[in-house]
């Protein structure tokens, strides 16, 4: 497992993804089907929250966020209707619990931090549902020294076009910047952007 310590000092800057690199994705997705779960009970009364809960729980942990809301229409008869309210909490969800950092990560920000290194967030995704996580993160402080950029703006990754755009802005050059992201993606920008990677699992 790799820690700050381990990393190139040579390195002026640093880029992360969001979704299962800080946080796990997970923790806030399950948060807005128990929001919908709760709100299909008080609307409807049928199914209760629990057992909605549960189902979307499950098959989001064995096929995926894909279609999940066609899923539960089916099984449990829910009204066309309520898609916008499922498709509008992923963007306005107001999370019971924040999100928390995973630690090994915290602690590796927070010494880039103390190192008076820069930090990059460049995450894909729709970005007021990313803007939506990172308002209810735990940042432990740390969101003061972090710059943030939503790919889907520019162009999303693996494209490397916000690459080119936060090196320009900041004044760095590609062997400044260490890449650390989470999947295929990930890897295959910070190929195109001519920058060293790292995958979280080296971390966790």
């Amino acid at each position: 497992m790799l820690t700050y310590g381990d990393l190139n000092p040579a390195k002026k800057a640093f880029i992360f993804e969001l979704d299962n690199v800080l946080f796990p994705e997970r923790d806030y997705l399950l948060q807005v089907y128990y929001l919908f779960a709760n709100f299909i009970e008080f609307t409807e009364t049928v199914p209760t929250g629990i057992e909605l809960t549960n189902f979307l729980k499950n098959v989001y942990e064995n096929h995926g966020a894909n279609a999940i809301f066609d899923k539960s229409k089916e099984v449990f008869n829910l009204d066309e209707k309520y898609r916008k309210n499922f498709d509008l909490l992923h963007y306005t969800a107001r999370l019971p619990l924040k999100l928390i950092m995973y630690e090994n990560m915290l602690s590796l920000l927070q010494q880039i931090v103390v190192d008076r290194k820069q930090l990059f967030l460049i995450t894909n995704g729709n970005p007021e549902v990313q803007l939506n996580k990172i308002r209810q993160a735990e940042w432990h402080g740390l969101d003061k020294y972090l710059t943030v950029y939503f790919a889907d703006e520019i162009k999303p990754k693996p494209e490397s076009d916000v690459f080119d755009f936060v090196i320009d802005k900041h004044g760095l050059s590609r062997k400044d910047v260490l890449i650390v992201g989470a999947n295929a993606t990930d890897e295959t920008f910070a190929e195109n952007s001519g920058a060293d990677y790292l995958p979280v699992s080296d971390f966790l």
